[in-house]
C-alpha cells in the first residue's frame, strides 16, 4: 500500500500541474468563470480517475503523459458534475474537498457556468492532436466519454437519483443508479488505457468487468462513510442520504452486510484481472484502497 500511495500522490502532482495548464487565471469580464472553474477543479481529491488510466495504460505500454492527457479530460467531467451535483436543485451540499462548495462560493449561475466550461473543456482536449496521433483513437476516446458522462451513463444515474428522494428503491434499483452515476465514469477510465493502447478485446472486456465491480465498491465505501465517517475526513456533509431517506446498499443490507458485499466484489475483481494477464498488480492494490478508505 505504501508504494500505492506514492504512486498516486506522485500522478496527482502530475495530474495538478496539468489541470494548472489548461485551466490558467484569466483576467477581464470572464475572470469570475475562470476562477470558479480552478475553485471547483484544483487543488483537491485524490485523482483516482486519472490514475486509473495511467494504471491500464501501462498494461499496454501507453505513454504515462498521454494517459494523464485523458486523465486530466475525465477529472474535467468529474468536476464538472461535483458543482452541479451540490447544487440547490440537486443535492444542496455545503461543502465540498473541506470548503464551500462553488455555488456557495461564488453564485448559482456562475457555478453552473463553470460546470458546464469543464464539460466543455475535457472534449476539447480529447479532440486535440498531443492526445494520440491517431484521429480514430481520440474519436473513440470522445465516445467513450460522452457515453460515460451522458443519460446512458452518469447524467442517467443522478436522474435516478433525484426520483430516489420521492419514492423507494429496490436492490436491483439501488445497483442500476450506482453503476451509472458513479461506475460508468470510473469505467471509461480503465477501459481508456486500453483503448490508447489498442488492447486486443478480451483485455477490454476484463477491465470493464473489473471497473464495474471498482465503480460499485467505491460509492458503497461512500455510503458506509456517509453513516460511519468523519466528516472532518471526508471534507464534505456527512447523513445526507439518511436525511433525504434514500435507499443505499448501506441503508438495505446494513453496514455489515455492506462490508459483505465489498468483499464479495473485491473477489470477482480479481477474478477479472486474471483474464488480463500482465502485472495486475497495482489495480488489485487500487481495489483494496477504494474499499478501505476513509475520505
Amino acid at each position: 500500500m505504501a508504494v500505492l500511495a506514492a504512486q498516486m500522490a506522485s500522478n496527482a502532482e502530475a495530474i495538478e500541474r496539468e489541470l494548472e495548464r489548461l485551466l490558467p487565471p484569466v483576467g477581464g469580464s470572464q475572470a469570475r468563470l475562470h476562477e470558479a472553474m480552478r475553485y471547483a477543479t484544483l487543488g483537491g481529491g485524490k485523482r483516482l480517475r486519472p490514475f486509473l488510466v495511467v494504471a491500464s495504460g501501462a498494461l499496454f505500454d501507453v505513454p504515462a503523459a498521454r494517459a494523464r492527457r485523458v486523465g486530466a479530460a475525465i477529472e474535467l467531467v468529474h468536476g464538472y458534475s461535483l458543482i452541479h451535483d451540490d447544487l440547490p436543485a440537486m443535492d444542496d451540499a455545503l461543502t465540498r474537498r473541506g470548503r464551500p462548495s462553488c455555488h456557495r462560493q461564488f453564485d448559482e449561475a456562475t457555478a453552473i457556468l463553470a460546470g458546464d466550461a469543464l464539460q466543455a473543456l475535457a472534449f476539447e482536449l480529447l479532440a486535440d492532436g498531443p492526445t494520440h496521433p491517431d484521429p480514430a483513437v481520440r474519436c473513440e476516446l470522445l465516445l467513450g466519454l460522452a457515453v460515460a458522462a451522458g443519460a446512458a451513463g452518469m447524467c442517467g444515474g443522478q436522474m435516478i437519483d433525484l426520483e430516489a428522494e420521492h419514492r423507494s428503491l429496490n436492490m436491483d434499483q439501488v445497483l442500476e443508479l450506482q453503476r451509472l452515476k458513479t461506475g460508468a465514469l470510473i469505467g471509461f477510465a480503465c477501459e481508456a488505457g486500453a483503448i490508447l493502447g489498442a488492447a486486443p478485446a478480451e483485455a477490454r472486456a476484463a477491465l470493464r468487468g473489473y471497473a464495474a465491480d471498482l465503480g460499485l465498491a467505491f460509492q458503497i465505501q461512500d455510503d458506509l462513510l456517509d453513516v460511519i465517517g468523519d466528516a472532518a475526513l471526508t471534507g464534505k456533509d456527512l447523513g445526507r442520504d439518511q436525511a433525504a431517506g434514500k435507499a443505499t446498499v448501506v441503508s438495505l443490507l446494513g453496514t455489515d452486510g455492506a462490508r459483505a458485499r465489498l468483499a464479495e466484489l473485491r473477489e470477482s475483481a480479481h477474478t477479472h484481472l486474471r483474464g488480463i494477464g500482465g502485472e495486475v498488480h497495482l489495480l488489485r492494490e487500487v481495489f483494496d484502497f477504494v474499499i478501505s478508505r476513509l475520505n
